[in-house]
């Protein structure tokens, strides 16, 4: 009787190996860690304070974030091509008082003189990537020194002056309407739609499949055929673009083109991109951990202040929070290595 011989698993080499469970990989994503921060706090502050939990109260916190939420969505993208704009707020304060200024003064009419600031702005973000790619200089560098080109051109051009009686259409965003017994602006909407139209675009398009290439190797993407110069400079212009709807938003919030608006929302946009888990490497994080971390920085400081605790600890404790984000961040891409 001739005995039949069993044909070798293939599978036998990855017999000791498990699949990863939907809980680990979960565990593994990036967002988990901040939106695990934000329940906590969430928690924590609705215990400490019987105002946190409300519907008006977490309205008035996206309120309150949605001009640097805004400006953290151009951040994002330009952190994860390995690059940083340090001129964000002042790019954005120089396109509200064109903006303003052009609109108030009769110059243009209300929507040629947004149009007009996007233009500005974007003009501004075009600048900083042609400088990184084409020259090229360290992204640090060159948004530093377009930080005091930008805010010297606000004070110049404003006069000091801060510009009131501004048109309707300039203050729209800031109009709110009810949903149930809160009420929304609509300027948060804008920066939600935001939010979400930028993560498709990363999640979901060549282009941004591209980015993160970009991000992750630059060489490697250039000998994949992406271009790189021309992509880079794209990033840096559609980040400017979103400084100048940032800008508006801004004007609507506080119904005046103020020349000293902005002057922190540069680290304010890089906290909420770094506690959204992207990495300042480039090439890891995502729109939607932004939007967390965004959130965070929103809840940390509006829950503290119903607590009462002064405004100098609250920067303390954010601080804190973004160093303890970067540690993650470097630790987690040493055991990736």
């Amino acid at each position: 009787m001739t005995a039949t011989s069993t044909p070798p698993s293939t599978s036998a080499p990855y017999a000791g190996l498990k699949a990863p469970t939907t809980a680990r990989r979960l565990l593994t994503q990036p967002t988990t860690g901040p939106l695990v921060a934000l329940l906590l706090a969430c928690v924590f502050f609705s215990v400490s304070t019987d105002q946190f939990l409300t519907g008006g109260n977490f309205s008035l916190i996206v309120q309150q974030v949605m001009v640097v939420g805004t400006l953290a969505i151009g951040q994002t993208l330009i952190i994860l091509t390995a690059g940083i704009d340090l001129s964000c707020g002042a790019v954005m304060a120089f396109g509200s008082i064109v903006i303003a200024k052009m609109a108030a003064e009769g110059s243009l009419p209300p929507l040629a003189a947004i149009a007009l600031g996007l233009v500005v702005c974007g003009g501004f973000g075009m600048l900083n990537g042609t400088l990184v790619k084409k020259i090229p200089l360290p992204p640090f560098i060159v948004t530093l020194g377009m930080l005091n080109v930008a805010f010297a051109l606000t004070h110049i051009y404003s006069e000091e002056q801060t510009v009131t009686n501004l048109p309707g259409p300039l203050t729209a965003l800031g109009q709110t309407f009810p949903l149930g017994k809160t009420d929304i602006t609509y300027g948060s909407l804008v920066t939600i739609a935001l939010f979400l139209l930028l993560a498709y675009a990363l999640s979901s398009t060549g282009w941004g499949r591209h980015v993160y290439a970009l991000g992750n190797s630059p060489e490697a993407a250039r000998l994949n055929g992406i271009r790189t110069s021309r992509l880079t400079i794209g990033v840096y212009t559609a980040a400017g673009v979103l400084y100048g709807i940032a800008a508006l938003l801004l004007i609507s919030r506080t119904g005046v083109g103020d020349p000293q608006a902005g002057q922190t929302d540069n680290l304010d946009s890089i906290t909420a991109v770094v506690l959204g888990g992207t990495s300042l490497f480039g090439g890891r994080g995502s729109v939607l951990g932004t939007f967390i971390g965004v959130l965070i920085v929103g809840v940390f400081r509006n829950g503290l202040q119903l607590m009462g605790v002064a405004s100098i600890y609250q920067t303390l404790i954010t601080g804190v929070l973004v160093i303890l984000a970067v540690t993650v961040d470097q630790i987690s891409r040493r055991k990736a290595r």
